[in-house]
């Protein structure tokens, strides 16, 4: 598998990291030759080599010198993003740029013509699955490629593969989940005394919350994963903007008190239902009761459930985010597609 990335920030470092540290195990276990022939990053720069580069040596130019052309054994210099996906020997690209989740772009076009090049992509960007999933996964499937997107909803927790592989047979009734850390992290806190304001500005001192937080907290980030889960788990695409979505800049310290002496805990919830009329879903704080399974994530971890007719109530919980967390969703997919062509077996979608 030649791999090329596209963006190169935390995660993508995280994921070489681990396809080089890994190397010997992937290949033993899974069949996985993993090979880096090219990155591109529109800060850092770019390189490409057939033969492959040196992972480590290149994750020293960039950390060192802040540009990926620093390092000095690539082959080629300069490829911009589309060029990368188009001319290189790659047949894996890894998307992870920085991408405008309300236009989904760049990372859309970047799927497009992987796909329209028989290139198949694993990415972690919600925008291009929250809003063109159903003409991308097409295109992948036109010319007999892989879309990977695992880590766009719960990161390493595998929130999208368990309902489509462990679950099958079963019929999802409803999904409720904590789909946000930095939210849940600052309610948690303010359950300790702290303010809305003195919760999140720690948050983002721990590197939960960004410089602008406003996508976490007024819910939308939640919310274009809702999309997701709505469409792949659910099997009816919703608009992401059409999900009602409230989040919770206006929660108070009277507010969590009150709840807590009702035993009782605010929760920022993705809640999507199959009804009658098809299905509905929203975006919003709650208040749970303590014997609520969701009532007692804590802090910066995510959690999921399942409401399923056959196995019942099903909950997921692990991390939402971190480097090499996000890194592993990308990997799981990658083995999972060289076992699919390796035992020529069917691709879970």
């Amino acid at each position: 598998m030649n791999i090329a990335f596209i963006g190169f920030g935390g995660v993508g470092q995280a994921l070489a990291e681990i396809l080089h540290e890994r190397q010997e195990k992937l290949e033993q276990e899974y069949g996985l030759k993993a090979k880096v022939v090219a990155v591109a990053d529109k800060m850092k720069g770019s390189v490409y080599h057939p033969d492959g580069l040196d992972v480590p040596q290149l994750i020293q130019s960039v950390r060192e010198d802040g540009n990926i052309e620093a390092y000095s054994n690539a082959e080629t210099y300069g490829l911009d993003s589309i060029q990368t996906i188009k001319d290189t020997n790659a047949d894996m690209i890894v998307e992870v740029t920085f991408t405008d989740v309300q236009t989904g772009q760049p990372a859309i076009e970047h799927c497009e013509t992987a796909f329209k090049h028989g290139k198949s992509v694993v990415t972690t960007n919600k925008g291009p699955v929250a809003l063109k999933l159903e003409e991308l996964q097409a295109l992948a499937d036109e010319n007999d490629c892989f879309f990977g997107f695992e880590g766009t909803v719960m990161s390493g927790t595998p929130a999208l593969r368990l309902p489509k592989t462990t679950l099958m047979g079963n019929d999802i009734k409803e999904v409720v989940g904590i789909l946000n850390g930095t939210t849940n992290y600052i309610l948690t806190e303010m359950e300790k005394g702290f303010s809305f304001n003195q919760a999140l500005k720690q948050a983002q001192e721990y590197g939960y919350a960004e410089a602008d937080p406003t996508s976490d907290i007024e819910g939308y980030d939640v919310r274009y994963k809702t999309a997701i889960l709505s469409h792949y788990v659910m099997g009816e695409a919703i608009s992401a903007l059409e999900i009602p979505c409230e989040g919770i800049r206006e929660m108070t310290q009277d507010m969590i008190q009150e709840a807590l002496g009702e035993n009782k805990h605010w929760k920022l919830l993705a809640r999507i239902k199959k009804t009658p009329h098809g299905i509905e879903a929203a975006v919003g704080p709650e208040k749970i009761s303590n014997d609520h399974p969701l009532a007692s994530i804590q802090g910066a971890t995510n959690a999921i459930m399942y409401d399923c007719d056959l196995a019942g109530p099903i909950m997921l919980t692990g991390a939402g985010a971190g480097l090499k967390e996000t890194g592993f969703s990308l990997l799981i997919e990658m083995i999972h597609v060289q076992q699919s062509r390796t035992n020529n077996s069917f691709i879970v979608r």
